[in-house]
């Protein structure tokens, strides 16, 4: 069902006026939607911080973003323009504006580079590839997709050491590092 101005205003009690004059309308009022998810996404994932293993820090980084997706599973689907939002469409300068969270994995990449711990490349390269393998990780995840015998947590935990490892990483020291983020949790 698509969101409307009078679905929004009758579902939180409120007059279609309010949307207007607070928001402008609907599409300012998913714009603002989408920027606080990113807002939101870019918090959890700063929170990460950085420590001596850099690898462990693009682990951690990849459950931020998973946990943010579970947290906010509405807000994910907005966010990645996925949900009805009534002939709403994000803009280009709506989707840059989610794309500086994508800085963050990027500088813990450059360090795995730096640390020998990643092949020498082109680290915002690595960086998409990590973001576009976890994105449909969770987007299958709330989906439901996921089941035993390879339910969610086995497939991200299969996912992010296959993303590290095929990086450059060795297999003994990515689990290690892996180990170490999730004592972080």
């Amino acid at each position: 069902m698509a969101l409307t101005t009078r679905r929004l205003a009758a579902d939180v009690g409120s007059s279609t006026m309010a949307v207007y004059t607070y928001f402008g309308g609907m599409d300012d009022l998913v714009r603002a939607v989408v920027h606080e998810g990113f807002e939101r996404l870019n918090k959890r994932m700063t929170a990460v911080g950085e420590t001596a293993d850099p690898v462990a820090d693009v682990a951690a980084l990849g459950t931020a973003y998973r946990t943010n997706a579970l947290d906010h599973r509405a807000l994910y689907a907005v966010m990645f323009g996925g949900s009805s939002l009534g002939g709403f469409s994000l803009t280009d300068d709506d989707r840059q504006y989610g794309r500086f969270t994508l800085e963050i994995l990027v500088g813990a990449v450059t360090r795995c580079m730096a640390a020998g711990r990643f092949r020498q490349g082109d680290a915002q390269l690595v960086a998409h590839q990590m973001w576009i393998a976890l994105h449909g990780l969770c987007t299958l995840e709330l989906g439901g997709y996921l089941a035993d015998p390879y339910d969610a947590e086995v497939c991200f935990n299969a996912q992010v050491c296959g993303l590290i490892v095929g990086a450059g990483d060795s297999m003994e020291a990515a689990m290690n590092s892996m180990e170490q983020s999730r004592k972080r949790e």
